[in-house]
């Protein structure tokens, strides 16, 4: 069975990080033609963590089963065709999985491989990427 992907098939695609609005590579998505559908958080259940090296400065976003909190993420929306493009810039020790958003919607997202942390801040308290860059000044 083969599966036919059109070509105007649209998906919710989440970030957190540089790939937000006015940010760092936020032309990634754009130069793709996504456009943003919603800022919102996550459910409080994950903790973010500045990662190691830069710039571009990069965080990720890990599931927690205890000490989790809601942390501001951006839904835009890509063409499933395009997603391939995108894909090819995503570095290790971040990849895209499933993230649940505060209204209980499970959107495929930025995640962070847990040996990715080691080596990493945890700066969940600012609540998001964009609040911890405006306090460091990076």
């Amino acid at each position: 069975m083969s599966t036919t992907i059109n070509n105007d098939e649209k998906m919710k695609l989440l970030v957190c990080g540089a790939h937000m609005s006015d940010l760092s590579l936020n032309y990634q998505l754009t130069d793709l033609s996504a456009h943003l559908l919603e800022k919102t958080k996550t459910a409080a259940t994950y903790q973010l963590y500045a990662l190691a090296g830069g710039p571009p400065y990069r965080p990720g976003l890990v599931r927690q089963s205890v000490n989790g909190c809601a942390i501001d993420v951006e839904v835009w929306e890509i063409a499933t065709s395009a997603l391939g493009a995108f894909i090819q810039n995503i570095p290790e020790p971040l990849g895209l999985g499933k993230v649940e958003i505060d209204s209980g919607e499970q959107v495929i997202g930025f995640i962070c491989q847990p040996e990715g942390i080691q080596t990493a801040t945890n700066i969940s308290h600012f609540g998001g990427w964009r609040k911890y860059l405006e306090s460091s000044k990076r």
